[in-house]
């Protein structure tokens, strides 16, 4: 039963054979859904188009309950078959004609290889070796039990449906087959849907899934090969043949693959023309011996998808270039085909729902019951053993493929075909809802070695050791850093923001009588270290599965961790890296959990704003002369669904998201670097601004400021702002104060205290919760704004102050300035101090709890004077900071969080 060459030749004759016709169009009358033998791409293109619109309207909800597209797909088949659609009068006869099915299924035909070799791909055989002990036994269980099952119930089943012309034996291997099969790419998708493609789960299931598929197609292949054999003699030789075949494409084929790699330099580069036509010529070549030996086509294709190398991400790109059009087009054509062969209305009588009943609970069991003591013997507890047999129990689409082949093959019957279609499907619904209550996140083991490549040899992942301490009374040193690598653009702010941190190589010129040289060491000493996290976007892309399978891989080979690395090795900087593939969503929650296990001391974020022609803003705005869309602005829906989907919003939102996401989830210090793009002030000594308004973020702000002023390069500017309403013009200019700021500076007399509190306003996206602050919690932070001031401000007045960091305030100018109009007055000094100093470095507190007032109103009108809302930037990083940006006042800023206390 060669399909794919029997599907061929019947068009090929069709097409001989038709007789000219003619090729009008709307204007001459003629119904464009009629099906013409001369131009049968027209009714095609309508076929495509409803059957891609119908899967993609079902998957829009049962994406909402966490259902694999695949669940989307087969009902969407089957109801366009006899099933629903198909009994409107004179639907199939207009959209599914007979006479336009060989067309349709040809191109399934086509996508189906195409799919086969996506599957060979995605199987790697380093996961089944790293995992060989635990996955061989779930594998070999989830194939045993659910077979011996499945023959036992094909006994009933083939004297109740199954004519004589119809032999057991092969009815019975068929429904074996069906029942032992895993749907592999099915679970992978399940698996990043509920994100467990790093727990110990996962990895024991995504091995036993590749044993479990390469076993069952062994057997299908075997089923095919007996079936088109007619005599045993026969499929042994067809089975010999295949074998051969296999190795011959697996050990010299691979080898000359991988070679003809090196050569084009698709290894390094990504797969060439070249490359690419080789692979895909050895691709329809190997299907087609496949299908004229005796065993499907299918089986050619998946082959040489195992047979494709993997060195240098090879195979991850290869699917890159294939899977679109594979998963959009050519699958749901699939699934239509077989729900058109579908038809429901045939269970009609208590007999066939009493064996269709008995189909799904015997295949549940099978697969459910033989993995789970499978696992359980292996060591696992009852709740994750439980967790693989569901799993293991999908079946999917594979499934589905085999349920073809044996009613292409005239095995099955409509009735027993629908019986187990609908047994798939249910299956596959089963198993999300099913692992979601078996293993909630809480009770989840993740596997962070595996992601993780420690600098320091002997190290643990996640043990905290003596570095992994506050900061000590002797100074606000913090060493230990975790730095976020998301895009390459956002490389140049990593490095500016991390070079800020390195410490002095030795004793800065000048200061020799301030610091000896045991307090020089001490400068270095804990060693500062920094932690690199990548983070890659999982999708629901067959590739973005491939590269979680292979984060261990990826991690020296990651271009943006190598740059990291080399930038360490440079700087005499120890740096480790991780890498981890996480669905965009859980990106704040992995850098909160991945800074708590490694200990670290500051989170560092870079953000990047969007190339534009007002460049000032982090993101383009409307202003106010222009109509503002509702898209962000009070959206009622918004607080009832969350946060906009990814493809609602443009890149400096998402980035916005994200980053506020890390300001609420992180249990961490978290400093942001804001690149503005302005670069006209480059080269000169590097000066930092920081205007005090008071606040735990200000206070940590006011450390990093001194931290970073342990850097002879380095110099500093640190005003304390105090808020206050005037009657009277000034009289006189203070010491250290400019004179443009006299204007802001009010009498003795006419100072009046102006308590703004702070409100809690609710926003749309993920933002930091604190409690609501009482006059308590208001009068201790001012205490310890006053306590934190005057330790750095009047460092001559405590005698134990050490020399280093009497050597690092020395580097710093401390002022306060009382004004009515702070931020006005941060702006302005900011203006002058860049005249001064060519490279200046605003550091500002996100001040978003228990700061001394709100400086809301004044913001406000500070965004209309340069046209711009400016809303988004000030929900992310604060009001301060977002005066500074929209002004211009500087090229790069630092805003800083400080970590929210445990309660």
């Amino acid at each position: 039963m060669p399909a794919l060459s029997d599907a061929t030749i019947k068009l090929y004759k069709k097409v001989a054979t038709r007789t000219v016709q003619g090729e009008g169009g709307l204007l001459t009358g003629e119904d464009p859904s009629a099906y013409n033998s001369s131009d049968p791409l027209r009714l095609w293109i309508i076929q495509v188009g409803v059957i891609i619109m119908m899967a993609q309207l079902l998957s829009l909800g049962l994406r909402r309950i966490k259902q694999p597209r695949v669940i989307a797909e087969v009902l969407g088949g089957i109801l366009l078959g006899p099933t629903a659609f198909g009994a409107i009068p004179g639907f199939t006869q207009h959209i599914f004609p007979p006479d336009s099915l060989p067309y349709l299924t040809l191109v399934a035909d086509i996508g189906l290889c195409l799919f086969l070799f996506l599957v060979g791909l995605e199987i790697d055989a380093s996961i089944v070796k790293r995992n060989a002990r635990l996955s061989v036994v779930v594998s070999l269980a989830g194939i045993a039990l659910p077979f011996g099952l499945g023959s036992a119930l094909s006994l009933p089943l083939y004297h109740h449906f199954i004519g004589p012309s119809v032999q057991f034996t092969y009815f019975m291997l068929f429904t074996g087959v069906a029942y032992s099969i895993t749907a592999f790419p099915v679970l992978c998708r399940i698996l990043t849907e509920l994100e467990l493609l790093d727990t110990t789960v996962g990895i024991v299931v995504l091995s036993a899934g590749v044993g479990n598929d390469i076993v069952g197609w062994t057997l299908l292949a075997l089923s095919v090969a007996l079936v088109n054999a007619g005599s045993g003699l026969t499929a042994l030789w067809t089975l010999l043949i295949c074998v051969a075949f296999a190795i011959f494409l697996l050990w010299p084929v691979k080898r000359v693959m991988l070679w003809l790699a090196r050569k084009t330099g698709s290894v390094e580069n990504g797969p060439t023309m070249f490359y690419m036509t080789v692979v895909i010529l050895l691709l329809w070549g190997s299907a087609f011996f496949t299908d004229i030996v005796g065993v499907n086509a299918i089986f050619g294709a998946f082959l040489v998808g195992i047979a494709v190398p993997r060195e240098g991400g090879l195979a991850i790109t290869l699917t890159e270039k294939l899977e679109d059009m594979v998963s959009i087009v050519f699958l749901p054509l699939y699934f239509t085909l077989s729900g058109l062969n579908t038809n429901l209305r045939l269970l009609n009588d208590g007999i066939t729902w009493a064996f269709t009943i008995a189909i799904v609970a015997l295949s549940f069991t099978g697969k459910f019951g033989g993995c789970t003591i499978a696992a359980k013997l292996s060591g696992f507890g009852w709740r994750e053993a439980s967790t693989v047999g569901g799993l293991m129990s999908c079946k999917g689409l594979v499934e589905l493929i085999v349920l073809n082949v044996g009613l292409e093959a005239g095995i099955l019957t409509q009735t027993v075909f629908s019986m187990f279609v609908l047994e798939a499907v249910a299956l596959t619904f089963l198993t999300t809802p099913l692992v979601t209550t078996l293993y909630p996140p809480e009770r989840r083991v993740r596997v962070s070695g595996q992601l993780v490549q420690r600098a320091a040899a002997g190290e643990e992942d996640g043990m905290d050791s003596d570095d992994s301490k506050a900061p000590g009374k002797d100074g606000p040193w913090r060493y230990r850093f975790t730095v976020i690598l998301d895009k390459l653009e956002h490389m140049p702010g990593v490095m500016a923001l991390t070079q800020l941190i390195l410490p002095t190589p030795s004793a800065p010129s000048g200061i020799t009588s301030v610091t000896s040289t045991a307090e020089t060491v001490d400068l270095k000493k804990p060693e500062v270290t920094v932690d690199a996290l990548r983070l890659i976007e999982l999708s629901d892309r067959t590739s973005a599965v491939m590269r979680s399978s292979a984060a261990d891989t990826l991690i020296y080979t990651d271009p943006l961790l190598g740059i990291f690395r080399m930038y360490g090795e440079l700087n005499d900087l120890a740096v480790s890296t991780s890498l981890s593939v996480v669905p965009f969503d859980d990106f704040p929650h992995r850098v909160a959990d991945h800074a708590l296990r490694h200990a670290s001391q500051l989170v560092l974020v870079p953000w990047l704003p969007p190339a534009s022609g007002h460049h000032n803003s982090i993101e383009v705005e409307p202003t106010p002369t222009t109509p503002k869309s509702p898209r962000f602005e009070h959206n009622p829906f918004e607080a009832f669904f969350g946060s906009f989907s990814k493809a609602d919003k443009s890149a400096s939102a998402m980035n916005s998201q994200f980053v506020r996401s890390v300001f609420a989830q992180s249990k961490t210090d978290v400093a942001v670097f804001i690149d503005t793009g302005d670069r006209s002030g480059a080269g000169g000594s590097q000066h930092i601004f920081f205007p005090f308004f008071g606040g735990p973020d200000d206070r940590l702000a006011l450390e990093f400021v001194v931290q970073l002023c342990l850097n002879p390069r380095i110099t500093a500017t640190v005003v304390r702002y105090i808020k206050r309403d005037v009657d009277v013009t000034p009289l006189g200019k203070p010491e250290g104060v400019h004179a443009h700021e006299r204007e802001q500076i009010p009498t003795i007399r006419s100072l009046v205290h102006r308590d703004d509190t702070l409100s809690i306003r609710s926003t749309a996206f993920p933002d930091t919760v604190y409690g609501q602050p009482t006059t308590q919690t208001r009068m201790q932070s001012e205490t310890a704004d006053s306590v934190t001031w005057s330790k750095y401000a009047s460092p001559k007045a405590d005698p134990d102050t050490p020399s280093l960091l009497r050597a690092a305030l020395a580097r710093i100018q401390f002022s306060e300035l009382p004004s009515p109009t702070p931020l006005r007055a941060a702006i302005q000094r900011a203006a002058s101090i860049r005249r001064a100093h060519t490279r200046l470095l605003i550091i500002a507190g996100r001040s978003k709890r228990l700061a001394t007032g709100s400086h809301h109103h004044e913001l406000k009108e500070i965004l209309e004077e340069h046209g711009t809302n400016g809303d988004m930037v000030r929900k992310t990083i604060g009001d301060v900071a977002s005066a500074m940006v929209v002004s211009s006042s500087a090229s790069t800023l630092v805003v800083l969080q400080a970590a929210i206390p445990a309660e």
